[in-house]
């Protein structure tokens, strides 16, 4: 445990918290307002499985040292043309059971004034007002909360708790197991795109009728039916339309939804060809079989509880106007 601030470098004031187009939780804050606490800046978009993982620290540390001084306040700065809806980051605030600040970042006004890069992306301020510590990506908990400590103490708050907060996340907030992840994350519109595997070049931004090949090495993955590539997601037109993936990893999740507001469409899972059964994930059952609803959202679709191999992955959608944008892994 550090014994003063003196150990951690100042990286920087905070600069102004303008231009979100909302604040959710509270009014706008200030910096100047903010001035006599220690603030945690948390940049985030709510279907990032790696800022998914650090929520549950989060909140833990946004309850334990509310009274001690500390501030956390969520920056949204959307990854996805779906994520600017300000209706849309109300509803996913509410369902992930954030009670803290957020300010609404759908035109990066924030982003860019930290100049960050990164999400998750974790700065913590003491109580002048300048940046401490940092934490690009997951993990760091034990050095953040450390440093939360001292600050708090050194802006003269008496019995600050010294102990570190104990977690067992479940579900898709489990910490990745990095050891089993062989494959990276892999957006499936055409603007990043890799691996795609269908024979044929990707038609864009146009209906196509593609087919899967006989075979797919790790991490390729192909779309059958008629689906539309577009920049950001592949679109469905057909009745029914399948994505195949070869993956390996512990857990699978897939970010989509329907394009239309207001529709459901039913989707069934496979792994090698047959029912997930308990390796499914939390959002299908153990026939593999889930429903998209509302806006697009991450659906964890599978949690291997055994050995990790090399696997094939399908899901079958039963209709069309699905929307998929890209696959995360843990």
């Amino acid at each position: 445990m550090r014994a003063t601030t003196a150990h951690l470098n100042i990286e920087g004031e905070v600069p102004p918290l303008d231009g979100a187009i909302e604040w959710i939780n509270s009014p706008p804050l200030t910096v100047a307002g903010l001035r006599g606490k220690v603030v945690l800046v948390d940049f985030w978009t709510y279907t990032c499985i790696n800022w998914r993982r650090t929520l549950p620290y989060l909140q833990a540390w946004a309850k334990k040292y509310k009274d001690q001084g500390l501030i956390v306040i969520g920056v949204h700065t959307p990854e996805f043309t779906f994520e600017k809806e300000l209706d849309n980051v109300r509803r996913e605030t509410t369902a992930l059971e954030i009670h803290y600040p957020v300010a609404v970042d759908s035109n990066y006004a924030i982003w860019r004034a930290f100049r960050n890069q990164y999400w998750p992306a974790l700065y913590v301020a003491d109580a002048q007002g300048r940046i401490r510590h940092h934490q690009f990506g997951e993990g760091g908990y034990e050095e953040i909360e450390r440093t939360i400590q001292q600050l708090l103490t050194e802006s003269g708050h008496a019995n600050v708790p010294r102990e570190l907060v104990s977690l067992d996340p479940q579900g898709a907030e489990k910490a990745a197991d990095w050891g089993q992840v062989k494959s990276p994350e892999t957006y499936v519109g055409y603007q990043l795109a890799e691996s795609f595997a269908s024979p044929g070049k990707a038609v864009r931004d146009r209906p196509h009728a593609y087919t899967a090949p006989s075979g797919l090495r790790l991490n390729e993955w192909a779309l059958v039916g008629d689906w539309t590539i577009g920049p950001e997601a592949v679109t469905l037109h057909g009745a029914t339309g399948r994505i195949v993936y070869r993956f390996h990893a512990r857990d699978l999740n897939l970010i989509m939804g329907p394009a239309a507001k207001g529709t459901s469409i039913k989707f069934r899972v496979r792994i090698d060809g047959e029912p997930p059964g308990s390796a499914h994930g939390i959002d299908v059952d153990e026939q593999g079989n889930g429903t998209l609803t509302n806006e697009p959202r991450m659906y964890q679709l599978i949690r291997q509880h055994g050995p990790v191999a090399d696997r094939l992955f399908e899901i079958e959608f039963e209709g069309p106007g699905v929307a998929a944008f890209d696959f995360t892994f843990g």
